[in-house]
């Protein structure tokens, strides 16, 4: 059976529950709620497993801390023997406008620490989806810009992204990263 590992990134606890650094856990919590998945305390995050059309899907919402994730994703990938072409990383991306996105098939971490951590442990070649949170913050603002939750305003531009996200996943899981980004990139949530 083809596997895959779908990680959100974010840091756990209540204090930063749908914060703009949380973005990635709330694409994996709406994927989950969508497809009725349940996670589960797990060895390094929280786990949930499900399946499309017949491919067996593993969603990942580390408990690591941002800056230790890849320690999370090498685990999950090691223990579930899932080649990295079937990983996708789900971040929030400071430069990218509010309620936009960007998939892309590898590259650089952008300076994103989460990203960095994985890109330290596996390498830089995996699929990574960016989910926009602007950055309207004033100089040296940027730790409580990306701690910060978001406003209702926020919300509405933000959540509709959410909602692409989990479409992006179920064509990457079906499709591939190549068609997902034609289809995706450039779409109005862009």
């Amino acid at each position: 059976m083809d596997k895959f590992l779908i990680v959100g990134l974010g840091n756990p606890g209540a204090e930063y529950a749908e914060t703009r650094h949380n973005a990635g856990y709330m694409v994996l919590d709406a994927f989950a709620k969508a497809s009725n998945t349940v996670f589960e305390d797990r060895r390094y995050g929280f786990l949930g497993e499900t399946s499309i059309k017949g491919r067996k899907v593993f969603l990942l919402k580390p408990t690591t801390f941002m800056n230790l994730s890849g320690n999370a994703v090498r685990y999950w990938l090691d223990k579930e023997k899932i080649d990295q072409s079937r990983l996708l990383v789900i971040s929030d991306e400071i430069a990218l406008p509010l309620g936009t996105f960007r998939l892309k098939a590898s590259g650089s971490n952008g300076g994103h620490n989460g990203l960095g951590h994985i890109q330290q442990l596996i390498g830089q070649n995996y699929a990574r989806l960016r989910m926009g949170i602007g950055n309207d913050y004033p100089q040296g603002g940027q730790i409580d810009y990306v701690l910060g939750r978001f406003s209702d305003e926020d919300k509405t531009l933000f959540l509709p992204a959410i909602d692409t996200a989990v479409e992006v996943i179920r064509s990457f899981v079906l499709a591939g990263v190549d068609i997902t980004m034609n289809q995706f990139n450039g779409s109005k949530n862009r």
